[in-house]
């Protein structure tokens, strides 16, 4: 692969995460551009250092850029039960249509803290206490939201075998109703 194609590739993963966390196209591409301002072809070590402090900086900017956002659903986040959601039965598939474009809009379905929990810990693979941190909560907290976020994200994404419908709970968290 082409060192410009490279470039592009990790770029366009860099507004992504800025993008399911902000949830925001404008923001997630000022996000992302701001945070890539060196590359070291000659030094690969050096790039994949640079490529992983770039994904922390998205993360930083993304966050501060949704600070109220995430605060407001931080708060809700904290009376919601996380078995409230009916998970959907064994026999349910994910369709084989859904790519990243249904994938993002399952995530984009969720609500704000919950699918930054999510996105953080397990997209990203943070460890949940520096998650936390990100996202001025306690481990406790950040627990719980993943739960909720996973619950909604499997909803949204279920549908029983053979059905091509939308999933039920698509765009509306149902714990946040």
């Amino acid at each position: 692969m082409r060192i410009v194609d490279q470039a592009a590739q990790r770029l366009a993963g860099l507004h992504w995460l800025a993008y399911l966390l902000t949830g925001n196209r404008d923001v997630s591409v000022d996000v992302a551009i701001e945070s890539v301002d060196f590359e070291d072809e000659d030094n690969p070590s050096f790039s994949a250092w640079m490529d992983a402090w770039s994904r922390r900086v998205v993360i930083a900017k993304a966050l501060a850029a949704i600070r109220r956002e995430l605060a407001v659903s931080h708060e809700r986040m904290k009376s919601a039960r996380v078995g409230k959601t009916v998970l959907p039965g064994r026999d349910w598939v994910l369709g084989p249509s859904v790519g990243k474009a249904g994938i993002e809009k399952a995530l984009l379905a969720l609500d704000v803290f919950p699918r930054a929990a999510l996105v953080l810990t397990v997209l990203e693979g943070m460890a949940v206490a520096d998650a936390a941190v990100l996202l001025d909560g306690d481990t406790e907290e950040v627990l719980k939201a993943r739960a909720i976020g996973l619950r909604e994200l499997t909803v949204n994404l279920a549908r029983p075998d053979g059905d091509r419908r939308q999933p039920s709970g698509a765009g509306i968290p149902q714990w946040a109703c």
